[in-house]
């Protein structure tokens, strides 16, 4: 099977199938990467312990800090206690959240998070109305970014080339009306 197969399957088993976890199987929080495709987790008990991304997910789908996985345990590991089965998104936690299956630690963190996010977005609505508002009062230049890197030059104006530029208008335009 080529890359690019594997890739489309293994994306359209996350994407598309919503697991519930097994006796065996426990929800756990990605609180670190470590290297060597193993990641550091925490429990909703707390307990802190090591997981590995199994092959068919490397270089196919990426994890971050924060997010949510089902791992499956392994009895002969001393520092990686467990493998990730199944990687959480957004749709297939309110899934399980329905389903009652959520852990009661996670509860609290997302709704901290969801809290904390329509805070955030209430505050950048606000701050981009007290832009636009400073905007149209202060037409000021200060603020914009100075390159130093480039010479710096004064360009002036004088009087004396405005009144040229206009008198050599005022001839431009008495030859056309001459027709010459």
């Amino acid at each position: 099977m080529s890359q690019a197969t594997k890739r489309k399957h293994v994306v359209k088993e996350v994407l598309g199938d919503f697991v519930t976890p097994t006796e065996t199987q426990t929800i756990v929080k990605i609180i670190s990467s470590r290297g060597n495709n193993l990641h550091e987790t925490v429990t909703a008990q707390g307990e802190i312990f090591l997981v590995s991304m199994p092959t068919k997910f490397r270089k196919n789908l990426w994890i971050k800090r924060g997010d949510y996985v089902i791992v499956d345990p392994i009895e002969e590991g001393e520092k990686v206690k467990a493998e990730i089965s199944f990687i959480l998104y957004k749709d297939h936690i309110q899934y399980l959240q329905q389903q009652k299956l959520w852990p009661e630690g996670f509860k609290e963190e997302l709704l901290e998070r969801d809290v904390t996010n329509k805070q955030q977005e209430k505050d950048d609505e606000k701050g981009q109305e007290e832009e636009v508002s400073n905007s149209e009062d202060d037409d000021d230049d200060s603020d914009l970014f100075v390159n130093t890197n480039r010479c710096n030059y004064q360009y002036i104006e004088s009087e004396e080339e405005d009144e040229e530029s206009q008198e050599e208008d005022d001839d431009k335009e008495e030859r056309t009306e001459n027709g010459s």
